[in-house]
C-alpha cells in the first residue's frame, strides 16, 4: 500500500519534521519512505511518500495525525493514494545526511574560524600575563618595605584616638 500526505502549517519547516516521520516509519518497520520541505500557494508543507504493508501504513497514517514534532505548528494534514515510485528508507536517510551536513559545514567552518582567532587572543593574553608573577614578587617586597611605616602610623592613630576619648571623657 502507499500513501502521499501534506502536512501544512505555519511551522512544519526547521522543526526536525522530516526526521520524526522517518522514526515513526521505522517504527511501523515501513521500508520505502521520504518526505520533503516543499513550498506551495498556501505556505510551507512537508510532502510525505510511504510505501508497506496495509497494517504499517494504516499505523503510520494515526501517528502522523496524531503527533507532532515539539515546535511545530499545523494546520491541515491531508492524505490521498499515491501511485508513483517511493525511495528506500535507508537512501532517504543518507539523503537526510548529506542535507544536514551541507547545512552543517559553514557553522563548523565559522567555528574553526572563530577558534583559530581565539587561540590567538589567548596566545597576546598569556604573553601580557607572563610578567604577572616578577611583578608580584617586586609588589610583595615593596609592601614589606612599606609595611613598618603603616605599623607606626597605625599604632600613632590608635594613641590619638585614646587621647581625645581620654579627654572627653569616653573612657
Amino acid at each position: 500500500m502507499k500513501l502521499k500526505a501534506k502536512i501544512a502549517g505555519p511551522k512544519v519547516h526547521d522543526v526536525g519534521y522530516r526526521y520524526f516521520l522517518m522514526s515513526m516509519a521505522m517504527s511501523n518497520r515501513i521500508r520505502m519512505f521520504e518526505a520533503h520541505n516543499i513550498e506551495s500557494n498556501d505556505g510551507d508543507e512537508v510532502l510525505v511518500l510511504a510505501e508497506g504493508d496495509e497494517e504499517a501504513i494504516k499505523a503510520f497514517r494515526v501517528l502522523a495525525e496524531t503527533k507532532r514534532p515539539a515546535r511545530s505548528v499545523v494546520s491541515s494534514i491531508v492524505f490521498e493514494d499515491y501511485e508513483g515510485d517511493v525511495m528506500k528508507i535507508g537512501e532517504y536517510a543518507q539523503f537526510c545526511s548529506t542535507v544536514q551536513l551541507n547545512k552543517a559545514i559553514p557553522v563548523l567552518l565559522d567555528m574553526r574560524d572563530d577558534l583559530k582567532e581565539m587561540k590567538n587572543d589567548i596566545k597576546a593574553v598569556r604573553k601580557n600575563t607572563d610578567i604577572i608573577p616578577q611583578m608580584h614578587e617586586e609588589i610583595k617586597g615593596l609592601r614589606e618595605d612599606i609595611q613598618p611605616g603603616y605599623g607606626m602610623t597605625l599604632r600613632q592613630v590608635q594613641a590619638d584616638i585614646r587621647a581625645i576619648k581620654d579627654r572627653l571623657g569616653m573612657l
